[in-house]
């Protein structure tokens, strides 16, 4: 049974190469002034499969985070967390730990001591999902004087977040999400799963359909309202996919959870997880795309090239501006 809608002529490029390139695509969507342009699976993936998102997780936290914040209910970027989890700490911490702040953990310039790989492997992941308990695990990392304030990927950041919202907000960060979230945005097939203590992970184990990854884009596209309804701040959004760190070999820069990049001068924002897990995000051309791919691979190769070669060329030269 084919779910894919009609291709759009603009896209027939991207199709082709698609099929031919990119064996690892399940999925891609694309939407245009509120409208769906493009609605495509590949490799007998369909609307209703749930998708790893990997990394992609953390932008939707991030998400959760903007959410807290209009709710009055986080503390100011620059004041350190430090109170709020020490309890997990050891009883000798690394002395520059009472001095990491809320910002900091968002962008990942903190300098905790960790190994990230060009395609965004870390060398610690294995050691930090075997731990019993993962906030002590991360509460041990040493932190690299020379390191603070510099961007290093770090999923560690991630999960202590997830344990910070759940603690801010007084609730389970799955249930926070289901309430402020996802139940705003009509999603109701998802997982999310957990940590050996029960918690969420912050840095991975969440499982959405693409078209519920496309509502989560378009969402940040009209500034954090859907139909209406206010979930999060468009300031928020803002400083979210705003470049806060040096660029990252082929990913861009990073801001609050979100990549950044350019392309001809235009700004986009874009979730990734391994695999190609994306959600992009073109406020110049009111355009979100999607992806989504096999997970379980080694190697894969990132959509961010086909969106570079073959979809942004085609908005940009108007094939992509359709009809109001």
């Amino acid at each position: 049974m084919n779910f894919s809608t009609p291709i759009d002529p603009a896209f027939h490029a991207a199709d082709r190469a698609i099929r031919t390139q990119y064996p690892g695509i399940r999925s891609f969507l694309l939407a245009q002034h509120g409208q769906m342009r493009h609605e495509q699976y590949f490799q007998q993936s369909h609307p209703e499969v749930l998708h790893d998102l990997r990394s992609a997780t953390k932008s939707v936290l991030s998400l959760l985070f903007g959410i807290a914040q209009l709710q009055g209910l986080l503390p100011e970027l620059d004041k350190p967390v430090w109170d709020n989890v020490k309890e997990h700490a050891p009883s000798r911490p690394d002395p520059y730990w009472p001095e990491m702040t809320l910002g900091q953990l968002l962008s990942m310039t903190g300098g905790l001591y960790w190994q990230t790989g060009p395609k965004l492997g870390e060398r610690f992941i294995h050691r930090l999902h075997r731990s019993k308990n993962w906030t002590g695990f991360v509460l041990r990392l040493p932190v690299v004087p020379e390191q603070r304030g510099h961007f290093q990927y770090c999923s560690a950041y991630s999960h202590l977040l997830a344990c910070l919202l759940s603690k801010w907000t007084g609730t389970p960060v799955k249930d926070y999400a289901d309430r402020y979230l996802f139940r705003p945005l009509e999603i109701k097939d998802y997982h999310w799963e957990t940590a050996p203590d029960g918690s969420v992970c912050g840095h991975v184990g969440l499982y959405m359909k693409a078209s519920d990854m496309m509502k989560l884009g378009q969402l940040c596209l009209a500034g954090g309202t859907f139909q209406g309804i206010r979930l999060l701040h468009e300031e928020w959004l803002r400083e979210s996919m705003m470049p806060r760190g040096e660029a990252f070999s082929e990913y861009g820069q990073y801001g609050y959870h979100w990549w950044t990049g350019e392309f001809r001068g235009l700004r986009y924002a874009y979730a990734h997880g391994h695999g190609g897990q994306q959600i992009y995000v073109v406020p110049e051309l009111e355009a979100v795309a999607v992806f989504t791919s096999a997970c379980n691979v080694k190697r894969c190769k990132n959509p961010k090239r086909l969106m570079e070669e073959q979809i942004w060329p085609a908005l940009l030269a108007g094939g992509g501006m359709g009809s109001e």
